[in-house]
């Protein structure tokens, strides 16, 4: 082990006494923790250049002034009582009781106030670990991972990979990623792009991050769905975007409240509305086209699940209908194969190419790049669209499951989101308590399901769904585990 110890032979304190106040100030600041153990003389008097005898002497010092102590043939260690933190007094009443007085009178340093501000979204379930069953939103069934061919495909690539691994890449991504990607939108999404148009992200909150910093500052006027994502609303919040709610209803966005004003961008989730599941119809999604072409604004179309539709032909995206570069495109692969890959992609109309490449590349400098070309060749290799068919099949299932269970457990339930997607909402009846209510029955009964503050969405307040909807993520239960789940609410509200 080595510590930072600067020395400087010109200096009018002798080398032993600057040893000594190094050590000393490190202890007191913290950087030096208590208990741990010091570098031993020999090393620190290696590292140093100095004498032996030097570093033995200030030790001793140290030890002598209770900042460090010694044990014998195991080495020597940071005092966990140090001189500053007490005093030791004689007590008024007894000269031979002793007291620690702590010292309340340390000065706070000088702090320069924190520029930014912002407010996390819920990512993960803090109590996912006390419960049997748990409707999670968004998260892809953990035995779907399709780990034998990443396995390989990972293997091959780094046997291949020559200076890959050692050299900085396009932070747009691999061009052959973006490539598949490109050809992967064009039948699955109806979209239209180059690859030059792709820009690889860490998921969707990269790529929110990298719209906000290309269009927004301070008041900029910005359309949100509501509710809508919290994610999203938080991160345009933070870089200083005034937002303007939009209500939904069962079609999605009500394109008739949209703003007439000037506008910077609308975010959307037109195919599987975030958090209450609507599918936005053809004529609203031209008419959003035509508000946009009005305002000047980007449509920032989030396509976070499109890969499930359960109910008719999906949909062309919003951006496979733009024909006036109004729409930036964003996907990712953390519903169809796993989150924790942080792998996504953006496809930004031409003029905005080079800002959010230049915007990317000051954030990280681009992805990783093993990550991505395994991703390549799992496009390419028509293993990603064979691992889709197999989850929508799941999913499918799963998702009937949970709607006759409720149906059996509870009647005629009113229920959105049907159509696609990963999740379905249960607007709940007057006859039962407010969604907070029953998520907390729910989860004293071991199972979870979720309002929308606690699944990641933004209810501005207007229509009060935050009172009476509750989520509940299908794709990473078992049909078992569903029925389990829904009989336990059931029994727990009776």
């Amino acid at each position: 082990m080595q510590i930072s110890i600067s020395l400087d032979s010109n200096s009018e304190h002798s080398l032993q006494n600057q040893v000594f106040e190094s050590i000393r100030e490190q202890i007191l600041s913290g950087h030096l923790k208590s208990g741990m153990l010091m570098p031993s003389t020999r090393i620190l008097n290696e590292q140093l250049s100095v004498s032996r005898n030097t570093i033995i002497l200030a030790y001793d010092r140290l030890i002598a002034e209770g900042y460090l102590f010694s044990k014998k043939t195991v080495g020597t260690f940071v005092n966990p009582n140090l001189p500053e933190d007490s005093l030791m007094l004689m007590d008024e009443n007894s000269k031979n009781t002793i007291k620690r007085v702590q010292d309340k009178e340390k000065s706070t340093p000088k702090r320069h106030p924190v520029a930014f501000q912002g407010r996390v979204q819920a990512l993960f379930n803090p109590y996912r670990e006390k419960l049997d069953v748990d409707f999670w939103v968004g998260r892809p069934d953990p035995q779907s991972f399709p780990i034998n061919i990443w396995r390989q495909l990972t293997l091959k690539n780094l046997s291949h990979s020559g200076s890959s691994m050692t050299e900085y890449h396009d932070p747009a991504g691999i061009y052959d990623l973006r490539k598949a990607i490109a050809d992967h939108l064009r039948p699955a999404r109806g979209i239209e792009c180059s690859p030059e148009q792709i820009i690889i992200v860490n998921g969707i909150q990269e790529a929110l991050n990298v719209v906000s910093r290309v269009l927004i500052k301070q008041d900029t006027p910005a359309v949100m769905e509501c509710p809508c994502y919290q994610g999203a609303a938080y991160v345009l919040e933070s870089y200083g975007a005034k937002l303007h709610p939009v209500p939904v209803d069962s079609e999605g966005l009500d394109v008739n409240l949209l703003p007439d004003k000037e506008t910077a961008l609308a975010y959307v989730t037109p195919s599987h509305q975030y958090p209450l599941g609507a599918t936005l119809p053809l004529e609203r999604r031209v008419r959003l086209l035509d508000w946009a072409r009005d305002t000047g604004a980007y449509i920032v179309e989030d396509d976070y699940d499109s890969d499930f539709r359960h109910q008719g032909s999906p949909l062309t995206a919003v951006a496979g209908q733009d024909r006036y570069g109004y729409v930036i495109y964003m996907g990712t692969f953390s519903k169809s194969i796993g989150a924790a890959l942080r792998l996504g992609y953006m496809v930004m109309p031409e003029e905005l190419v080079e800002p959010a490449r230049t915007a990317k590349a000051l954030m990280d400098n681009g992805h990783a790049w093993l990550d991505q070309a395994v991703m390549m060749e799992f496009i390419t290799s028509g293993a990603y669209l064979k691992h889709l068919r197999c989850i929508r099949r799941t999913y499918l299932s799963r998702r009937d499951t949970l709607i006759q269970e409720l149906q059996n457990n509870f009647g005629d339930v009113q229920l959105s989101g049907l159509e696609g997607g990963m999740h379905l909402v249960w607007h709940l009846p007057e006859s039962l308590p407010e969604a907070k209510e029953v998520q907390q029955v729910a989860q004293d009964a071991g199972v979870g399901i979720y309002s929308l503050p606690a699944a990641a969405a933004h209810d501005f307040g207007k229509k009060g769904y935050r009172e009476r909807a509750l989520l509940f993520g299908y794709s990473s239960t078992t049909e078992d585990q569903i029925r389990d789940g829904i009989a336990r609410i059931s029994n727990a509200l009776k």
